[in-house]
């Protein structure tokens, strides 16, 4: 099939065309980015040298509905609100990798990314992309929202607790990402001096990603659980989050064989193969086991004397924290094996 990368210049649209340059289903035939219009791929990322020759294109809507068959939308967040309308109408399969369409109420777009949103109508519509848990839906999706990246992390590691073990108090969720995660765009907060040989935490009182993470451990946090605490830190990585997790237990027997329930209940939502793996007692998650894959490690730990459970993962802030993640669901809406194109190992060291 036709592939198009809508904004391919970023981040996100060069970790797409690593991904599909090896995909066995997919041909990547448009690369738009209007900054670079007739830029050939390679003058911004000579690491692509299967793209020697190709040049970005501005915005062409003819070129998109004549030369795509499914469409990757990696613009930032709203501008995508305002392609993605049109390209579903050409009646192409779309996966975006913004915000503009993974929160279901308009109203959180003026409260959490400072405006209104100017297709509220595609909202209902749209399937949040996360394979783990809402495969059956992406199936049957035209528009796929592509999850953030803390999320991703947040919620992999956590959600397979619902229904397994009493939570009392908010959810406190720590996760340190890689400097990738702030885009390509430069900025003093990600200028090497400011980065390098330190960490440091951010959006401390409400990051984006929240109602995300919320809206996904509603089940867990919600029947008086507290809510989620969520703080991002920025570490100086290129890649990578690093999400650890603390959740107060209910006194709801024996602690021991609580634990051994919920590793049980984890192993029956991960022990089945595809890009999550459960780590054996005893193992942690470390961003360098995940780089360059669409794997994400899980882990589960007992403390304070088994009140509280410590539920840790990691993934690839660029893979499956976005274009990997976008792949994958692409996969499963045109009906290819999930893993095509994904299927390699990590980059170590």
């Amino acid at each position: 099939m036709r592939a198009g990368i809508v904004g391919a210049s970023g981040y996100t649209g060069a970790e797409l065309m690593r991904i599909l340059a090896g995909h066995p289903e997919f041909e990547v035939t448009v690369l738009t980015a209007n900054r670079y219009e007739g830029e050939e791929v390679t003058s911004l990322y000579p690491s692509l040298d299967g793209y020697r020759g190709r040049r970005f294109s501005g915005w062409d809507e003819g070129l998109i509905e004549s030369g795509c068959d499914v469409l990757f939308v990696g613009l930032p967040h709203g501008e995508s609100m305002k392609r993605v309308p049109g390209l579903v109408g050409m009646g192409k399969k779309v996966v975006d990798l913004s915000a503009d369409f993974r929160l279901p109420d308009p109203g959180d777009y003026r409260a959490w990314y400072g405006e209104s949103h100017c297709c509220p109508e595609l909202l209902d519509e749209a399937v949040y992309g996360l394979p783990e848990f809402n495969r059956e839906r992406i199936k049957g999706a035209r528009l796929v929202a592509n999850p953030g990246c803390y999320p991703t992390a947040a919620v992999l590691a956590l959600k397979p607790l619902e229904g397994l073990a009493a939570v009392s108090g908010p959810v406190v969720i720590d996760a340190k990402s890689g400097v990738s995660g702030a885009g390509r765009k430069l900025s003093l907060g990600t200028h090497f001096t400011q980065a390098a040989d330190g960490i440091s935490p951010y959006s401390v009182a409400g990051h984006r990603h929240l109602p995300e993470i919320e809206a996904w451990l509603s089940g867990l946090t919600g029947g008086g659980g507290g809510g989620v605490v969520f703080t991002p830190h920025l570490a100086p990585m290129n890649r990578g989050i690093l999400c650890t997790a603390y959740v107060h237990l209910g006194a709801d027997g024996d602690p021991a064989a609580r634990m051994e329930r919920i590793r049980s209940g984890y192993e029956g939502v991960y022990g089945h193969g595809g890009f999550v793996r459960l780590l054996p007692e005893g193992e942690y998650p470390g961003t360098k086991n995940v780089q360059g894959s669409n794997n994400c490690h899980v882990a589960l730990e007992s403390a304070a004397g088994g009140a509280v459970l410590v539920a840790m993962s990691a993934i690839d802030n660029l893979v499956k924290g976005a274009s990997g993640q976008a792949v994958q669901n692409m996969n499963i809406m045109c009906g290819f094996p999930e893993e095509a194109g994904l299927a390699g190992p990590g980059l170590f060291p």
